[in-house]
């Protein structure tokens, strides 16, 4: 097939342990999926999940043992750091059960999830849709990609961030209000999910501004650290 202008490059992640890569579908994200982090943005709550999307292009991959690097963008002067768990999506489907979900999962990596808060809150004042703040270039640092026959299904477990070898978040995957599986149930009841789509499953608190310069090492127990530098 011929196209009249060249086609576009498709984003992809490394995967631990193979020379092949993960291509990039689709970035789905969850909004206020801790409670803490719920509550230092103004919210309590379990609330019924709610998503948005990053485009693929989004996605910065970061390879192992690398210090990725990301340009401060424009537009904004309050640029924050979110750490998640991102779920790599290898086999699709519909209104997937919890229970089956885990059968629907690739593997899993650390995430962040850039955010032009300024702009963000702005959109949310004039209920406008928040694009801006989020789903902006270079928005999705990625690191590889573990598959979950390495890793096995991840459940709980440690995630942490530090700016410059400061501590800026701290807790737990367990600590989820929507754990993965369910995440998985109630995103493809509104989207049908295919291989290669992403889940970056929400951020716990103390989320904070970032400066060129600054360096982001964000972890997760048995996923390895994701080193991003904002240029």
């Amino acid at each position: 097939m011929a196209y009249v202008i060249s086609a576009p490059a498709i984003p992809s992640l490394p995967v631990v342990g193979s020379a092949d890569r993960f291509p990039v579908r689709r970035v789905y994200c969850v909004g206020r999926n801790y409670e803490a982090h719920a509550k230092e943005m103004g919210f309590t709550g379990r609330e019924p999940p709610f998503f948005f999307l990053k485009p693929a292009d989004a996605v910065v991959p970061v390879e192992a043992g690398t210090v990725g690097q990301i340009d401060y963008p424009s537009q904004t002067k309050d640029f924050h750091h979110e750490i998640e768990l991102v779920v790599a999506i290898g086999k699709g489907g519909k209104n997937i059960s919890a229970a089956d979900a885990a059968k629907h999962i690739y593997g899993y990596a650390v995430g962040l999830d850039m955010t032009r808060r300024d702009l963000q809150g702005d959109m949310k004042k004039q209920g406008r849709p928040w694009c801006i703040g989020k789903a902006f270039d270079q928005s999705a640092p990625i690191g590889p990609i573990t598959p979950i026959t390495a890793s096995g299904e991840i459940t709980k477990g440690a995630l942490s961030l530090t700016v410059n070898d400061k501590p800026r978040q701290s807790s737990d995957v367990s600590m989820l209000i929507w754990n993965v599986n369910e995440v998985i149930e109630h995103l493809s009841a509104a989207w049908e999910l295919a291989p290669g789509d992403l889940i970056m499953t929400g951020t716990p608190e103390g989320v904070a501004a970032v400066v060129s310069g600054d360096r982001m090492s964000g972890r997760i127990e048995g996923l390895g650290t994701l080193d991003v530098v904002v240029r």
